[in-house]
């Protein structure tokens, strides 16, 4: 496994759509395992395929209970909402306020290539729409209802405010 370098906001691969996966093949399981271990190295919690420069429907997660690999993953069902504070490793130290749905249903194919479907809440839903996001050229700051600032100074802020 190698550690890739992670694309950062200004990379116009950020904002291309990605291409379906149709088989897997010994390139792709060494991206799947290099993505892993680049977002474990990161202290990420998800890590998409354009983010490591490639134009593919792949991301991994890992909030805790994972890793799961959902390579073409759609959307199903989402439900209910969240509203907090939300980084990407393509732009680190940076974070703004998003909100998602509390709650996603998610289909996609396993590193065995069978067809699985995911449920997540809190974490687990704000990443997978987050990483699933990227796989369309959306960043996170394209749904942002704060400015985007540097972490430290996000938290300060909004902490303050929630004191108040």
């Amino acid at each position: 496994m190698a550690i890739r370098n992670i694309r950062t906001e200004e990379d116009e691969v950020l904002r291309k759509r990605c291409r379906e996966i149709t088989e897997m093949t010994p390139k792709l399981a060494t991206l799947i395992d290099d993505m892993l271990e680049t977002m474990y190295e990161a202290n990420g919690v998800g890590l998409a395929a354009p983010q490591v420069g490639i134009l593919k429907r792949v991301v991994v997660i890992d909030v805790g209970d994972g890793p799961y690999i959902l390579i073409n993953p759609v959307i199903l069902e989402t439900d209910g909402s969240q509203t907090g504070g939300e980084g990407c490793l393509s732009l680190p130290g940076k974070t703004a306020t998003v909100t998602r749905p509390n709650y996603v249903k998610v289909r996609a194919l396993g590193r065995d290539m069978k067809e699985y479907e995911l449920e997540g809440t809190e974490l687990l839903a704000r990443a997978i729409c987050h990483e699933c996001d990227h796989l369309d050229g959306v960043l996170y700051t394209d749904k942002a209802e704060s400015p985007v600032m540097d972490t430290e100074e996000y938290y300060e802020t909004y902490q303050a405010q929630d004191e108040e």
